[in-house]
């Protein structure tokens, strides 16, 4: 998935891949320049010996250890994952363990230690390594701090990602089923009717109205419950099957579903590609539809036998499968598969996805 990126300047060098390496090579030359300052025994007193030299590479390596492990592995294995105490605990013991070897690097080379032998106290001892766990913490922090915002930034374009591409979905939707034509179509059926068969007639408006009551009210949140998605469905099948002769439709739900909240208007595009792509004529056609949640896994299944224009189905996607598997990579970030499957009489559409 291609991440679009904010106007936020700050946001966009951080997130933007373009700037990968500019970010890391960033980085090594801050850590450098606190590296530098093993060198200097007072601002305008440079110390180029070998001992420093070795120091300075020593101390470069350890800011590079407290920097990346802290990015690659503490951040992402603990507090990404919402484990603050696990985190602030694996903080705790990296820290002392960054802190002996610093201590070994003083011990090493000791003229840049910063207590001379002769001014050795366990006052000054205590000092030394108070202001060590210090800088080490702070240093830590800081870096905790920029993975934070860069976590924060990366979520919000996420949900602005999936937003649009939400909107985009029904917006699309919206015009190519709830349109003037359909409308007339639905209409007209229920204004023939009401004098041959009012009771067909009002059970078409019935179903109309709560169809458009969902795609202009209820689909517009975040979330709504499986159940109602699928009484959707099963309204649009029902007034499809009033308009059209020889068609049936079959909906088949296993598992408690009744707790089960899922992205509106997800399943859909599947169903008016399947009574789009039907077959015509004098054969039967049908829309079988099943739901089935097992362990935390919702499974969909969407079949319908072969009509003349499926064979390029593949080729122009419906409504766009390629809009519809991005939006369930924002929604579902890999969680997910999406598989097609066509015989010489079978289209179904193989849906699986880890709530």
């Amino acid at each position: 998935m291609e991440t679009t990126i904010t106007n936020n300047s700050i946001a966009s060098f951080l997130l933007d891949r373009k700037y990968h390496t500019l970010r890391h090579v960033l980085l090594q030359l801050v850590i450098l320049l606190i590296a530098i300052g093993n060198f200097f025994d007072a601002p305008d007193q440079l110390n180029l010996t070998a001992d420093r030299i070795y120091s300075g590479v020593g101390y470069f390596a350890l800011l590079n250890m407290l920097v990346y492990f802290n990015a690659y592995v503490l951040f992402p294995c603990f507090l990404a994952k919402r484990k603050v105490v696990a985190y602030i605990l694996s903080v705790i013991g990296f820290t002392l363990f960054a802190l002996v070897l610093m201590m070994i690097l003083q011990a090493l080379f000791y003229d840049v230690a910063a207590i001379q032998k002769e001014e050795t106290s366990g006052v000054a001892i205590f000092l030394s390594i108070t202001s060590s766990l210090l800088a080490i913490f702070l240093f830590l922090g800081g870096i905790t701090a920029i993975l934070l915002f860069k976590q924060w930034a990366i979520s919000k374009q996420r949900i602005h990602n999936l937003r649009k591409a939400t909107s985009e979905s029904e917006l699309m939707f919206l015009k190519s089923q709830i349109n003037p034509h359909f409308l007339f179509n639905m209409l007209n059926n229920a204004n023939i009717l009401i004098e041959e068969d009012p009771e067909m007639a009002s059970y078409i408006l019935l179903r109309l109205d709560e169809l458009l009551r969902y795609q202009l009210n209820d689909s517009l949140q975040d979330k709504v419950s499986l159940k109602a998605e699928i009484q959707f469905l099963t309204n649009y099948l029902e007034l499809e099957k009033t308009r059209r002769d020889n068609f049936t439709y079959q909906i088949k739900q296993e598992g408690d579903m009744s707790n089960v909240d899922i992205a509106p208007l997800l399943f859909i595009p599947f169903v008016e590609n399947a009574v789009k792509y039907n077959v015509t004529g004098d054969k039967p056609a049908y829309v079988h539809l099943s739901f089935r949640l097992q362990e935390g896994r919702l499974s969909f299944s969407c079949e319908n036998p072969i009509g003349i224009h499926t064979t390029t189905r593949k080729e122009k996607g419906g409504l766009g499968l390629a809009n519809i598997r991005r939006r369930l990579d924002l929604l579902f970030a890999g969680h997910y598969s999406l598989k097609q499957t066509q015989t010489d009489l079978v289209y179904t559409v193989h849906l699986k996805i880890k709530l």
